[in-house]
């Protein structure tokens, strides 16, 4: 299983930033909360504030954490690990997807998510 964190990141206007994934990338086109792989000897939250400098180029401050989700693809299982998030540093500039936008929570579920965040999105929704 590989461990995957994401972050729920939430500006002052309470919008919530969704990322699409480029073309090249697995699940093309379809839309994410960014984050990446756990790697060994690293926490969660220090996965999530390294990947999210790399792909986004922010520096982000983690708020809390929301249950993790384990999502079976038809090649590898992940188990995705979100968090909520706000951005303390710099502008967005990105470097891995192909687009990013800021939805509002009550629209999140209007976007074609990648099917592991789809759990997260609603659990984020309901709570």
């Amino acid at each position: 299983m590989i461990k995957v964190t994401c972050a729920i990141i939430v500006n002052a206007d309470g919008l919530v930033l969704a990322a699409q994934r480029s073309a090249t990338m697995n699940q093309p086109l379809k839309w994410e909360f960014p984050g990446g792989k756990i790697e060994p000897g690293e926490t969660a939250e220090a996965c999530l504030i390294r990947e999210i400098k790399e792909e986004l180029h922010v520096d982000i401050e983690i708020v809390s954490s929301l249950p993790a989700n384990t999502h079976q693809y038809p090649n590898f299982t992940i188990q995705l690990i979100p968090f909520v998030c706000r951005i303390i540093a710099s502008e967005i500039l990105l470097k891995e997807h192909l687009d990013f936008k800021w939805v509002a929570k009550d629209e999140l579920l209007v976007l074609d998510w990648a099917e592991a965040d789809v759990p997260v999105v609603r659990y984020y929704i309901e709570n």
